[in-house]
Formats: structure tokens, C-alpha cells, sequence
């Protein structure tokens, strides 16, 4: 008896099999990752082998690796392994020393109970949550109406995305303003070259020892050396404990720069303080890509309020935010427009 024909999919059928999106297999045959088969016709078809390899690459993909990073793990590169395996092990035991601390405030719990002592709501919800939630609630500025915002969990990372004129901006500069010890980095944060960001790090061995370090790996990642790179580096490796809340992250990078920058970041383990950041590129926002402790706020064109959407295509907001980023390569191409109202 004859054994059954292998099935071959089509890229709607294979990305829906694969969790992600036609557009990320795409990408990953344009970087060269997956050469899918082709139909008489013409038309690109996944069969076994190519849908393993893609399996591959989405795993590869949830442990917060850039596309760059995967192909050269696949290709064998073991320095980029090494690296990858050696933050993944920092990652995992931050996890434990936390899961350490939080396994004696139970016990501390248990042991008051037993005396007889209740525990305060207060203590018991810090003792069982992976991390203490930060909140945040004010009024929404200019252009919506004084409505209430809030984010009632703070997650890592923050993208906050809309079309232009959308009021993203002065979202985030409120959320800068509300948010405890927050900072605004503005698109001027090296107007002049990075003159003044090198002057601070000259001043503060420490802060700049922290930056070359940071540097070097993402140098080593593929990213491109630059002014852009080191002042955006200097207010991520801040220690003075403060949330960065960054317009456009892509600012002044290029695509390479852009994957390392937000592969290292994912790399910070879950206890890193949060931080948010403005963008319109998907090489930084790759919705395959979407953590379960990373947030997407979506700032609608009609300036109804601000959502939080969730990166699963057919989700409220979903095809919003997707239109809304474009590829490193187009967003060179329209860096510098912003919208402006008539005086």
C-alpha cells in the first residue's frame, strides 16, 4: 500500500498552523530562512520539511531572538549562541532569586497565620504576584476630551502606536508625567551629535562603563555604531531607577540596529524596570514577536480612547496597529513627517 502524499499548504494555511502571520514567512524567506516549494502555478507551498523548519524559527522567535540572531544560530554561529544561552541563564536565575524571595514572604505569611495573625490584603498580594503591578490613571490631554486612562498593570515593555496626528505623543508625554520618576526622551535627544550624552558619560565612569558594555553586545548582534545608538543606550543604562518613555526608539537606526536593540531588551529578565516606548517600525513592534509581559496602546485616528491590544490577528485593534508600522526601510523613507496644526 502506498504511503499518503505529503500535504503542502498554502502561506495562509501554514501561517495559521504556525500561530504567526503570511507576512512574517515572508520575511523569514526574504532573510533566507525558508525556501518554501512552488506550486505548477507558481504559487508558494510549505510541505513538511519547510514547515518544521518554520516551527524551528517560531520557537526560536519566543525566546525574544531577533530574526538576525535566528538565522545565525541556524547557520551555526555559536558565538550569538553563546551569548543568547549565557542571557537566557542570567534571565533564569534573576527568576530564581525572585522566586526565592517570594517563597520566604509566603513562609513569613504562614508563619503569622499559624500565630494566629492575619495578613494585611496588602502583604499577601505581594507575596503570590510574579512582580509588584505599577498603575497608572490621569486625564487624557489634548486631543481627547479630559477622559480617564489608566493601565491598571505595567507591563515590560510598552509600545504606544497610532497614525500620525493620532495624539500619541502627548500620551506619552503624560504618562511621563504621571508615571513615578518617569522620564520623556524626546526626538532631540541628539541634536547635537551626541555631544552632551558623551560629556555625561565621561562624567559618571560607572554609567559609561554600563553603555560600552550594552554597546559591545549589540555591536557583536549586528547593530551599527552611531551617535543615535549610544545617546538612546545612555538613557536605557540609567541607573538612577527612573521609566524611559522614548519617542520613536528607531529614531536614527537602521534595520539590523533596530532587531538588536529590541532583542536585548527582551533579554533584560522580568524583574528590569518597565519602560515605553513610542514607534512606527515593525522591525521594533513585530507582532509575531509579542510577549506575554510586553503591552501594545493603541492610539486611534478618530481620538477615541486609548485600547490595549492584544497581538493576535482578529483582536480588537489589531489590523489598526498593523497599519500603522512599517518596515525600517519605509520608515527612512518618511522619517521627520510629523503632523502639525495650523497655527
Amino acid at each position: 500500500m502506498n504511503a499518503p502524499a505529503a500535504r503542502f499548504l498554502s502561506p495562509s494555511e501554514a501561517a495559521r498552523q504556525l500561530g504567526i502571520s503570511a507576512k512574517a514567512l515572508r520575511l523569514y524567506e526574504e532573510r533566507g530562512l525558508i525556501a518554501p516549494g512552488r506550486t505548477p502555478a507558481g504559487w508558494r507551498a510549505y510541505g513538511p520539511a519547510e514547515m518544521a523548519r518554520c516551527a524551528e524559527i517560531v520557537e526560536l522567535r519566543a525566546l525574544g531572538l531577533s530574526v538576525g540572531e535566528v538565522a545565525r544560530i541556524l547557520n551555526g554561529d555559536a558565538a550569538i549562541l553563546g551569548r543568547v544561552l549565557a542571557a537566557h541563564e542570567a534571565t533564569l536565575e534573576a527568576r530564581i532569586r525572585h522566586c526565592g524571595d517570594s517563597i520566604a514572604r509566603v513562609r513569613r505569611l504562614r508563619t503569622d497565620l499559624g500565630r494566629g495573625k492575619m495578613p494585611a490584603t496588602r502583604d499577601l498580594i505581594g507575596a503570590v504576584r510574579a512582580r509588584p503591578a505599577l498603575r497608572v490613571a490621569f486625564d487624557l490631554p489634548w486631543p481627547w476630551g479630559g477622559e480617564r486612562f489608566e493601565l491598571r498593570d505595567v507591563k515590560s515593555l510598552n509600545y504606544i502606536v497610532g497614525p500620525l496626528g493620532s495624539g500619541k505623543t502627548r500620551l506619552a508625554q503624560r504618562l511621563a508625567e504621571a508615571l513615578p520618576g518617569a522620564s520623556f526622551v524626546g526626538l532631540d535627544r541628539a541634536a547635537d551629535g551626541g555631544a552632551a550624552v558623551r560629556a555625561r558619560l565621561d562624567a559618571d565612569p560607572a554609567h559609561k562603563a554600563r553603555v560600552e558594555a550594552s554597546l559591545a553586545v549589540l555591536l557583536a548582534d549586528g547593530a551599527v555604531d552611531s551617535a543615535a545608538l549610544t545617546t538612546l543606550l545612555a538613557w536605557l543604562e540609567a541607573d538612577d531607577g527612573a521609566i524611559p518613555v522614548i519617542d520613536m526608539l528607531e529614531q536614527g537606526l537602521d534595520a539590523a540596529s533596530q532587531e538588536a536593540v529590541i532583542a536585548h531588551l527582551r533579554r533584560r529578565g522580568p524583574q528590569a524596570r518597565p519602560q515605553f516606548f513610542l514607534t512606527r517600525s515593525s522591525a521594533i513592534l513585530d507582532l509575531d514577536a509579542v510577549g506575554d509581559d510586553e503591552a501594545i496602546i493603541l492610539c486611534p485616528a478618530n481620538h477615541s480612547l486609548p485600547i490595549c491590544v492584544r497581538p493576535i490577528p482578529g483582536a480588537a485593534g489589531y489590523e489598526a496597529v498593523a497599519t500603522c508600522l512599517a518596515s525600517p526601510e519605509v520608515r527612512a523613507r518618511t522619517e521627520g513627517m510629523v503632523a502639525r496644526l495650523p497655527s
